[in-house]
């Protein structure tokens, strides 16, 4: 079995196990914690690592954002506990090796070998201060700003929640039709999620690989980058229950292409990314202020 067949299977047990914990609709993404960070680097983990890790600390109870490598614990002090057992991590290195990109799917035009790592989380380890990780702010106007930076057309109205490609705009019900804030602002990142792949932004479209599957594709695209978003933001991702009509889908599609779950952890990332630049641009004019 290839590293792709492997972290394919653990992504669609851990799907498969959202659906029959007795708690409804809940995927590996819908996590509290922020996104994964690396403890060595200070950088959060990205692309299909994001999925894999979140699963992990579902699976297992953990907390803290923090993993690392066996080694990188060891610098900072600590030692991995006995017994404990280490997640798969991956990276890609490319050919002839001129670098390496943590997390990142292949770019186009470029041939990458896939690797593998491990990595263990801060619960899973003894003699390392937690006390000192930065806490993910939550602000309940977090999304609607990132959202209004980006110049999202935003139109309210109706009873559904949906990306117009052809008109781009999204349409959103009134805020104070969903039952709390948080679930309010992951659907709102959920359709702005659809609106960075117009031609006009990311130019995102599915081919030939996919297709019929193509559309269960943008959608999970769409809840990945959301996710990522929620967890960037310090909004709390609340499972939207009209999707879960799509989990048929995702699981088709994943099960025929074990490649295809890196390709939409890869969009979502620069789903995400692009997003977040307005963020990062707005910042700066409000230091320059």
């Amino acid at each position: 079995m290839s590293a792709y067949d492997d972290i394919t299977a653990k992504i669609v047990a851990a799907i498969e196990s959202g659906l029959t914990t007795g708690k409804g609709y809940r995927m590996p993404w819908h996590s509290q914690c922020g996104r994964p960070v690396n403890v060595a680097t200070g950088r959060v983990y990205r692309g299909i690592n994001v999925l894999m890790l979140w699963g992990e600390a579902q699976d297992k109870g953990f907390s803290s954002p923090l993993w690392g490598t066996f080694k990188q614990w060891q610098t900072k002090g600590a030692k991995v506990k006995k017994g404990a057992k280490a997640s798969l991590v991956v990276f890609w290195k490319d050919l002839p090796a001129k670098g390496e990109q943590e997390g990142d799917e292949e770019e186009a035009g470029k041939r990458f070998v896939l690797k593998t790592s491990w990595a263990f989380n801060a619960a899973q380890v003894e003699g390392y201060e937690v006390d000192g990780e930065p806490a993910a702010p939550h602000e309940p106007s977090a999304a609607e700003r990132l959202i209004a930076a980006a110049g999202v057309d935003v139109r309210f109205g109706g009873g559904q929640a949906y990306y117009h490609p052809r008109l781009d705009y999204v349409q959103m019900p009134a805020p104070g039709d969903f039952v709390s804030v948080p679930a309010f602002q992951s659907v709102l990142l959920h359709e702005a999620a659809h609106w960075t792949g117009h031609q006009s932004r990311l130019e995102r479209e599915f081919g030939k690989r996919f297709g019929d599957s193509a559309y269960a594709m943008e959608e999970l695209v769409a809840e990945l980058s959301a996710a990522f978003l929620c967890a960037d933001l310090g909004v709390s991702n609340q499972p939207r229950l009209d999707h879960a009509e799509y989990v048929a889908n995702w699981l088709q599609v994943l099960k025929n292409d074990s490649r295809a779950i890196f390709s939409a952890a890869s969009a979502a990332t620069k789903a995400a990314d692009f997003l977040l630049h307005f963020q990062a641009a707005e910042n700066k004019q409000e230091i320059a202020a």
